[in-house]
């Protein structure tokens, strides 16, 4: 439970750099995040290296005992380097190229622009690998912001024929996996083959779930170019990457094997008001504070695509710039993230960033600091969290090693698939289904009935969950058959769960495709529904509204919900269910809570924005609700906070 704060010393005179130091002690900043965006400072013409103001800002960075987490500098590459090799530059899928004047100006697949990190990269590690300030290092910045996994420019075309001929042999191997005989597709070599963009209509869906495997392939290995080098030249550092929230356009799992820590970047306010998923109502209630569910889902998918480990590199402290409107947060907002990370196991929260920057596009976000360097509201919260990190760890008995190695794990376990997203995306169907969106609401039910909840990949482990929700699994793997076939809690498979194959068909068995061994059914029509249309949905386990996705099943299951027309919605016995319909959450809700009794969990519908997590024998408990409430749970002694919660607020408590 660390503290931490994104710092850009090139930025400031270096008359501000002791004081800058100094300053982050007082608050409690244990960790800073440098040098990510530094390219052009340290190489403002080629070979020109400037190492000198990266030396001075380490040394008086360690000097006042902080730890520092490096980044590579590969987000940024400098306009010398771009007129280079204009070749690195991606295309959008209107072919146009993207120039340079922001950041993120490369595609993964460019060999050139992939030599260019490898020198720039090992030359940094070279002389900062082995430096008492660098406790880790950060890869790159923000992989695929400002959409830039797809791309279409001629080294994505290369990279693309040279995956295709790898995975599938010859291409008669293709044309059959493709389908390529549906409108006289067929291809005679690699060679043919082109990007799918700018076609009369649809491209072939098989031809665009490989495209993107393919692109995120290119990351995974434009990451591990970086991290073989870092390993090398500076060994026993922790590697990390920051991820982003709500973006699934590439693997994260793939790219977390070869890290050692997997961290995000959580703006709560910003993607409450940008993101389709929330309704008026939500944006309205929860404009200060963020959507009660936000923060958490993404500390449990990370968490899981880090090995068990979690940061927060960036942490929203105040208004941010980039959504379509920029409120600030509550009074208390910025510590309840805080205090929401660490109980998902978060053994850093850094906020973005030290001190507001005057200039450039990011002049109107905020930082721990005013632009004239006086404290903003956020470096007050900070500087309580550092108090009641110290006052936990007293209560417990604990020092702060024994405080992070707390046991994060939950009880039921969420599966999320990226390859699964990427399917049910391409061809949704209906356009209010989205994947991710299902999956999130999924995990906001079970949050709602008090659940702590494990976000896991398809091939993670399920010994250790009681109950167990695939939410829409979309291909099932014969590896995942195999360990679903030895499950012994309670399971869950949402709709559209086997729907598909690996090569994006029907399988010949219909959906839910191989799990019919375990869930004998058959899917044999689907209502693809437009988000006005929502029939009823009642019987034992709850009542409610259908929304966006209904299956027409044919089975001799129990059926423990129909639709008003009396066809099953959610079916099964013993310990197998399968729900084949979105559902509202009040039905969604009733069923989780049947199943979470069948498996031995307690559940607890809480009040409206009231959320609870635990970690071994301590209890979290936040208000994200705009009134006080009070919440005690049993049988637990109070050791931060009040039992009456204010608004944006939170408690601690310790089981006895």
């Amino acid at each position: 439970m660390k503290l931490g704060v994104c710092y850009y010393p090139e930025h400031w005179p270096k008359s501000r750099w002791v004081e800058d130091a100094k300053h982050m002690q007082r608050i409690g900043i244990e960790y800073v995040r440098i040098g990510e965006f530094s390219w052009s400072t340290i190489e403002p013409t080629p070979g020109e290296l400037h190492w000198e103001w990266l030396d001075e800002s380490l040394d008086i960075l360690h000097a006042h005992g902080l730890k520092v987490i490096l980044g590579t500098p590969t987000a940024t590459p400098p306009k010398w380097l771009v007129d280079r090799h204009p070749s690195m530059l991606a295309k959008d899928e209107q072919g146009r190229v993207r120039h340079f004047g922001s950041r993120r100006h490369y595609t993964f697949a460019s060999l050139e622009y992939r030599e260019e990190c490898r020198r720039i990269v090992t030359l940094m590690a070279e002389r900062f690998g082995q430096h008492p300030a660098v406790a880790s290092w950060q890869t790159d910045n923000e992989y695929g912001c400002h959409n830039t996994i797809l791309s279409y420019a001629d080294a994505d075309l290369a990279a693309f024929r040279l995956w295709l001929a790898e995975k599938y042999g010859t291409v008669a191997a293709l044309n059959k996996a493709w389908g390529n005989v549906f409108w006289s597709m067929d291809y005679r070599s690699f060679d043919e083959i082109e990007l799918p963009n700018l076609t009369v209509t649809e491209a072939n869906p098989s031809h665009r779930l490989d495209f993107q495997r393919c692109c995120s392939d290119q990351v995974v290995a434009f990451n591990k170019l970086q991290v073989d080098i870092l390993r090398a030249h500076s060994a026993g550092r922790d590697l990390v990457h920051n991820y982003m929230g709500f973006f699934t356009a590439f693997d994260h799992h793939k790219v977390g094997q070869d890290l050692d820590v997997a961290s995000w970047d959580t703006y709560p306010l910003g993607f409450l008001d940008q993101e389709a998923i929330y309704t008026a109502e939500e944006k309205h209630d929860y404009m200060r504070v963020g959507h009660p569910d936000f923060g958490a889902f993404h500390h449990d998918l990370y968490r899981g695509c880090g090995k068990g480990r979690l940061w927060i590199m960036e942490q929203q402290p105040g208004p941010v710039n980039w959504a379509p409107h920029n409120p600030t947060p509550a009074n208390g907002a910025v510590r309840l993230w805080t205090w929401e990370a660490f109980s998902h196991g978060a053994e850093l929260v850094s906020y973005f960033r030290w001190r507001q920057a005057p200039f450039g596009q990011e002049q109107m976000h905020a930082g721990l600091l005013r632009p004239d360097a006086q404290e903003a509201e956020a470096a007050k919260e900070a500087t309580l969290v550092a108090s009641e990190v110290k006052k936990l760890a007293q209560s417990l008995g604990l020092d702060a090693e024994e405080l992070m190695s707390l046991p994060s794990a939950g009880k039921v376990a969420l599966m999320f698939d990226y390859d699964a997203c990427w399917s049910l995306d391409i061809q949704p169907q209906s356009r209010a289904y989205r994947y991710l969106f299902w999956c999130y609401r999924v995990y906001e039910a079970m949050r709602e009935l008090g659940l702590s909840v494990d976000i896991i990949p398809s091939d993670g482990s399920l010994d250790m969950y009681e109950l167990l929700v695939l939410p829409a699994q979309a291909h099932i793997t014969p590896q995942l058959q195999e360990r679903l076939n030895a499950y012994k809690g309670v399971l869950l498979a949402g709709p559209r769960t086997g729907s598909k194959t690996e090569t994006y068909q029907i399988p010949e068995n219909l959906a839910p495709g191989p799990l019919a061994s375990l869930l004998p059914l058959t899917v044999e029509r689907v209502d693809a529904l437009p988000e006005h249309t929502q029939p009823a949905v009642s019987g034992r386990w709850g009542a409610g509204k259908l929304k966006h996705w209904h299956e027409q099943i044919h089975t001799q299951l129990p059926c423990l919900l129909k639709d008003d027309g009396g066809n099953p919605v959610l079916m099964g016995e013993g310990r197998h269910y399968y729900l084949g319909s979105c559902v509202d959450n009040n039905v969604l809700k009733a069923s989780l809570a049947r199943l979470a009794e069948m498996a031995g969990l307690a559940t607890d519908y809480l009040p409206k924005g009231v959320r609870v997590r635990e970690r071994g024998n301590v209890i979290f408990v936040f208000n994200y609700g705009a009134s006080s409430v009070f919440y005690a749970p049993e049988n637990a002694q109070l050791v931060v906070g009040h039992k009456t919660i204010d608004a944006a607020g939170i408690a601690i408590w310790q089981k006895i």
